[in-house]
């Protein structure tokens, strides 16, 4: 042993790398301002996210929350059905404007039964508290009971969208006074109503399941044709792009000889999946209304529009899963005796299975949130009616729950952009379902090698 290893020493200019000299400290430096850096890019965009999502829930959970009245309805067969025979042709002849003043005259003798003090409030301001969606309530009841007329009948029935407002915060005594559509007394009155649990705020299920309403009944706008129209046009989407992407991918991965042509397809499928989706809305207007005549608004026309948008989201992602198949799969199934197609469809397809079902779910879940191509093809048109059942509906008038909300957000009531934000709730939950079916499937199926 020498005395430099006893002592500790080193040969003369060589640094130990125990000892941190100045340029290691400024690499080190650097290295925790990178991670500052990082640390603060991640806490801004979670906070940004955080600050997002709770403006969505606090403007749209109210939605799903409405406001009712209890009224007791005598079914006047006097104004009902003069006749008496009951026939459903007479009876649809009556108007909801028939309804109006049968509806209010029940609602202002239950006010005053319960020996409520109006102020002074004339009936058609005790009236006013009721939706204009409840004569259509009634109506479209009486039309379906019609051996109920003659009879006194209980019906949970739509508050106007003021009085809603003004339990959910959206409309106060100050507003009040300067809105035409609602006074402060009426909005007393509702308080009374309340105290007596003639009128209550509960869960809105019709929100999901109504159609859209009016301008003067926003109270009333729900999400069902939107989201029938929207799951139309995911089937359409699913059924086309699913065979089309995956035999291209495997086409073109697995059969097509590498040469100047595919090349070419190879980097067009990489451009169009970069195309802004308004100019695939417009490739459907021009091909599929204007050339192939097909209706306007229809879910088969959203459907294709949003299947020429998703096959490159679909074929990019498949030839990714194919190519992470390990060549030894193939090699060993061509060397037992397997020809290519039996080597790709029963050995590489199915391990390349879980990556596709993800490429399709992601796809599809982007299809869904697509609001530009819909809007070029006439999917933001008022719609009442649901669509038939299939495959009539896919030609029908529909909406779609994106163009739903970009609807919503246009009109001036403050109660539509109350529902826009629990339209954009209930897309979330749609598109979140999907990223984590997709998650599960991925882990399900997956096979390590």
């Amino acid at each position: 042993m020498t005395d430099a290893t006893e002592t500790g020493a080193r040969p003369a200019g060589r640094r130990s790398l125990l000892v941190h000299d100045a340029r290691a400290k400024r690499r080190h430096a650097a290295e925790a301002r990178f991670r500052l850096l990082g640390m603060i890019a991640v806490t801004i965009g979670v906070l940004a996210l955080v600050g997002l999502l709770a403006s969505i829930l606090t403007n749209g959970l109210s939605s799903f929350r409405q406001t009712y009245l209890h009224a007791e309805i005598y079914l006047d067969e006097a104004k009902l059905d003069k006749t008496g025979n009951r026939d459903p042709a007479e009876l649809a002849k009556v108007t909801t404007f028939g309804y109006k003043p049968l509806i209010q005259d029940a609602f202002v003798a239950q006010v005053e039964a319960a020996g409520i003090d109006t102020g002074g409030m004339s009936e058609k301001e005790i009236g006013g508290l009721v939706s204009e969606e409840a004569f259509a309530t009634v109506r479209d009841w009486v039309l379906r009971h019609p051996d109920r007329i003659g009879e006194t009948v209980p019906f949970e029935l739509l508050a106007s969208g003021r009085i809603d407002g003004y339990f959910k915060g959206r409309v106060t005594m100050e507003s009040a006074a300067r809105d035409r559509n609602v006074s402060p007394e009426q909005l007393a009155l509702a308080e009374k109503l309340r105290d007596a649990d003639i009128l209550n705020l509960r869960f809105n299920g019709s929100f999901l399941t109504a159609p859209d309403a009016s301008d003067k009944r926003p109270e009333a706008a729900g999400l069902g044709v939107a989201i029938l129209g929207s799951l139309y046009m995911m089937i359409v989407v699913l059924v086309l792009s699913l065979p089309l992407g995956v035999a291209a991918a495997l086409y073109l991965e697995e059969f097509a000889r590498k040469t100047w042509l595919t090349d070419l397809i190879e980097v067009n499928i990489a451009n169009l999946a970069a195309v802004p989706s308004i100019v695939f809305g417009i490739l459907g207007l021009s091909i599929f209304i204007n050339w192939a005549g097909l209706p306007q608004s229809a879910p088969i026309v959203g459907g294709l529009v949003l299947t020429l948008m998703t096959l490159p989201r679909i074929i990019i992602p498949a030839r990714a899963a194919l190519t992470a198949v390990p060549p030894s799969i193939r090699e060993a199934a061509l060397g037992v005796g397997a020809s290519k197609m039996q080597t790709v469809f029963h050995h590489v397809l199915p391990l390349a299975m879980p990556g596709i079902l993800t490429g399709v779910i992601i796809g599809l879940a982007q299809a869904l949130g697509e609001t530009a191509p819909l809007l070029l093809i006439g999917m933001v048109a008022f719609v009442r009616e649901f669509p038939a059942a299939p495959p009539e509906g896919f030609f029908d008038p529909a909406a779609a729950l994106p163009v739903q909300v970009y609807n919503w957000t246009t009109r001036g009531d403050p109660a539509f952009f109350e529902r826009a934000s629990g339209a954009i709730i209930v897309l979330l939950i749609f598109l979140f379902v999907m990223n984590i079916s997709a998650v599960l499937l991925r882990r399900r199926f997956e096979r390590r090698w």
